[in-house]
């Protein structure tokens, strides 16, 4: 018979009429399942497991060439670290990047989402394109870098921005000219996309949107402790009197209770700092204006010392250059972000893992969009404080100083 009959004569039977049909509509209106589940449990639609979630993409690249093929020099060119640095990294980090496979997909390794992350990271790259590089959508790119991320501010922050061994700090800068130091502090602005609410504070002096990075530095130019999240306007001594290095110092818990004799004067471990700085018992900073011979080489050994952590943020901005250009994350996770490239920096200078020259090159083209704000200088002096700093001076005159 053919198909038209057939129905034909099924609808004349009542088999399927208006009437069902308007029920089927009134009861998915009334329990809220939409039509094709109605349809599905009244056995007249076959329920169809779903064969894929996204388009299907290569992975060859990663599976096959970058796994397989590369070399140390190209994963340092790449990833900014050598293939066994990275795979110790994803160890620390397995606990919990680790995901279970799915019936839909499988699960991305914790090594290739730890790459995604650190090529986002190294590189100016958009979304789309990192994702054509690895075969994964852009969004699974911007979920990698949030996910790895947090991983190392839960499993590493703790353990790698650590003030260490304090004297190895001591002797190391009195080696480059100033005694008694544990490190050199200084901030720098992180450039960011117009936030969604109080944008204006984010405005910095040189007038582009940006996010506070304060550090402290040890002599080799890792970070021992560090600050983020700060607008971009608000300055750089305001951002350490509310911090909490600031609150140890000014205590005292946070280096060991350590001095030296200078002249006559008991001289505590110090941190330096920029004129942007207020001068503290435990915080030295230049001697601005008009100076005399002995001002000038006190300034000469405070800025010789003072430069590794300016070298520092050179370093951390060339190997992760994401952070050169506008950051387009939520507020809220530009912070985590920031901190992560820092534990970076710590976990690629304490493996001795090379600084290429090229980078600096390009950093320096990336930068050149958004200049650093300079500062303004605190004038303000504490009491009791300018003794500490006229016996050093005196003291690297006459070469008495413990160096």
């Amino acid at each position: 018979m053919p198909k038209q009959n057939q129905e034909r004569r099924r609808l004349q039977r009542g088999d399927e009429s208006d009437e069902e049909i308007y029920m089927d509509i009134d009861l998915s209106q009334s329990t809220g399942l939409s039509n094709v589940q109605i349809m599905v449990l009244l056995g007249k639609v076959r329920a169809v497991e779903r064969q894929f979630w996204a388009r299907e993409t290569s992975t060859d690249w990663w599976d096959r060439i970058v796994l397989q093929v590369w070399d140390d020099s190209q994963w340092l060119r790449n990833f900014r670290m050598r293939k066994g640095t990275f795979m110790e990294f994803c160890d620390l980090l397995s606990p919990a990047l680790k995901r279970q496979n799915t019936r839909m997909r499988a699960a991305l390794t914790v090594e290739k989402r730890v790459a995604i992350a650190l090529w986002k990271l190294a590189t100016p790259d958009s979304y789309r394109s990192v994702g054509n590089q690895f075969g994964v959508g852009k969004s699974t790119v911007g979920a990698a870098v949030i996910q790895v991320a947090n991983a190392i501010k839960d499993l590493l922050i703790s353990r790698v921005v650590t003030l260490g061994n304090v004297q190895v700090i001591v002797d190391g800068f009195a080696a480059m000219g100033f005694p008694n130091c544990g490190g050199a502090i200084d901030g720098t602005h992180i450039p960011i996309l117009s936030p969604e609410h109080q944008a204006t504070e984010y405005i910095n002096r040189k007038g582009y949107f940006s996010m506070l990075l304060q550090a402290l530095v040890d002599h080799k130019g890792r970070f021992t402790n560090i600050n983020m999240g700060w607008p971009g306007k608000v300055h750089d001594a305001h951002v350490f009197r509310n911090s909490g290095l600031f609150q140890k110092l000014e205590e005292g818990t946070f280096f060991l209770d350590q001095t030296i004799t200078v002249g006559d004067v008991e001289m505590p471990i110090v941190i330096l700092g920029d004129p942007a700085y207020p001068l503290m018992p435990w915080l030295m900073k230049p001697y601005t204006g008009s100076l005399y011979y002995s001002q000038d080489l006190f300034n000469y050994r405070l800025s010789k010392c003072r430069m590794v952590v300016e070298c520092a943020f050179g370093h951390l901005k060339a190997r992760w250059r994401s952070l050169l250009t506008q950051i387009d994350l939520r507020e809220t996770n530009i912070p985590i972000v920031i901190a992560a490239c820092c534990v970076l920096h710590n976990i690629c200078e304490s493996k001795g893992e090379t600084f290429m020259a090229g980078w600096e090159v390009e950093a320096n083209c990336l930068a050149a969009d958004y200049a650093q704000p300079e500062t303004r200088v605190v004038r303000r002096v504490q009491q009791g404080t300018v003794c500490i700093r006229e016996a050093l001076k005196t003291s690297f005159v006459t070469g008495q100083a413990t160096v």
